[in-house]
């Protein structure tokens, strides 16, 4: 497992910018010429200008609740039933509509490797020839058709297995000896259970790539002590492959057709390297040209390079997320409204609001890194809090470095028993 995919996944950090950046403002223009909610979002930007990480960070973030708000206006008007993000339309170009959650539409273009999950697949160990047992949804949910098409582009069989019916799941495997397994780590589980149950040997079944949910430490040893090494990635459905596990187990490695910045959340502004924030995306796909795109996912930057050879930056995984809207007192209070407040004040380096009491009994504090402290500062922004939230709470200054690195902008210490 020591070669890889091709020769994107080694080529210099300075090389893979540049050529991503070059790529950025056609890409940009592109989403405004044929995605009508980006010729809205990034109406008078001049996708020219748009050549670096400092002109991309001043552009807004678009995220999913927006994307979902926009496609169901457009369906209650009788409009674009893709709310005006899609740059393809119904025919050969989009064999496939798909629908997730929300309820949110994603189109399915043509192009190989459509949501670029062979690249995940090459990681986790499978090899052209191989069949691969693919148990993701087939049913309204993308899942299936991106491991299906990724399987194909890497040159490997698929058996459709999809979800439930775990006898079956065993015979077929048993029978038709698949390299390994595709799905969520949780079924296969239940399958090797399964199979102990029945007492079937599946020999074949060596490897694994998981998804769609936590992928914890302790079943990746269960698996391994089994004889299945397994390998996360992280994917969605509007976005593809954004990263993936390598044979290092150190992170997630960033796919190559992502651009990924890391923002302080409830903002469109990057952290600091290392800083945990939220996952905000732009794909190269010019079908779905989405343009920062937030995920809602916290993460942070893994500094130093994979140890697998990889050159591409790789971050944490998954790591909560970062949509913490709180109800205080009757009042949703954002992130987005923790972060306006601190904007206010330029010695504010961070800030983080933690609502405790008892529910109906609430109080709020907000907890302010500050570079200094000048005089009558901590009133100001209680005053500042009561204007932007409508809500009173108290002030506590701290010293640089004071709050957790772990991306919470509000925290909900309140007592619910």
């Amino acid at each position: 497992m020591t070669t890889h995919y091709d020769a994107l996944e080694v080529r210099s950090p300075a090389q893979r910018e540049a050529s991503q950046l070059a790529a950025l403002p056609q890409q940009i223009a592109h989403a405004q010429a044929h995605a009508p909610a980006f010729a809205a979002i990034l109406q008078g930007v001049d996708g020219s200008t748009i050549h670096s990480r400092t002109a991309l960070a001043r552009l807004p973030v678009t995220r999913k609740h927006e994307l979902l708000a926009r496609q169901q206006a457009e369906r209650r008007a009788g409009g674009d039933p893709f709310g005006g993000f899609s740059a393809l339309r119904y025919g050969a170009l989009m064999p496939h509509v798909f629908a997730s959650p929300g309820t949110i539409y994603e189109p399915e273009g043509t192009r190989k490797d459509y949501w670029r999950m062979a690249r995940a697949m090459h990681a986790a160990g499978f090899r052209p020839g191989q069949l691969i047992h693919n148990s993701f949804s087939y049913h309204f949910v993308p899942a299936g058709s991106m491991m299906e098409t990724g399987a194909h582009a890497l040159g490997c069989t698929v058996f459709p297995g999809g979800t439930g019916q775990t006898e079956q799941q065993v015979q077929a495997m048993a029978e038709l000896r698949p390299a390994g397994y595709i799905g969520t780590p949780s079924f296969l589980k239940i399958i090797v259970e399964k199979a102990a149950e029945m007492k079937v040997a599946l020999p074949t079944v060596t490897r694994a790539l998981v998804s769609g949910e936590a992928f914890p430490p302790s079943l990746r040893d269960w698996l391994a002590e089994r004889g299945i090494a397994g390998y996360q990635c992280y994917a969605s459905a509007d976005l593809g492959l954004i990263a993936y596990e390598t044979e290092a187990r150190e992170g997630l490695v960033l796919d190559e057709g992502v651009i990924v910045e890391i923002v302080r959340p409830g903002t469109g502004d990057p952290v600091a390297e290392g800083e945990v924030g939220e996952l905000v995306v732009t794909t190269l796909n010019p079908d779905y040209p989405l343009i920062r795109f937030g995920t809602g996912d916290l993460s942070a930057v893994l500094p130093g390079a994979c140890p697998s050879g990889r050159t591409n930056t790789r971050i944490k995984g998954w790591m909560g997320r970062a949509d913490q809207t709180t109800k205080v007192r009757g009042m949703f209070v954002h992130p987005a409204q923790v972060a306006d407040i601190a904007r206010r004040f330029p010695e504010v380096i961070k800030a983080r609001l933690v609502v405790s009491g008892e529910m109906a009994n609430d109080s709020m504090t907000l907890q302010v890194e500050a570079a200094s402290a000048p005089a009558g500062m901590a009133q100001r922004i209680g005053e500042a809090i009561r204007d932007v939230t409508k809500l009173r709470g108290t002030v506590e200054l701290l010293a640089p470095g004071s709050l957790p690195n772990d991306g919470k902008v509000i925290e909900d210490a309140r007592s619910y028993q």
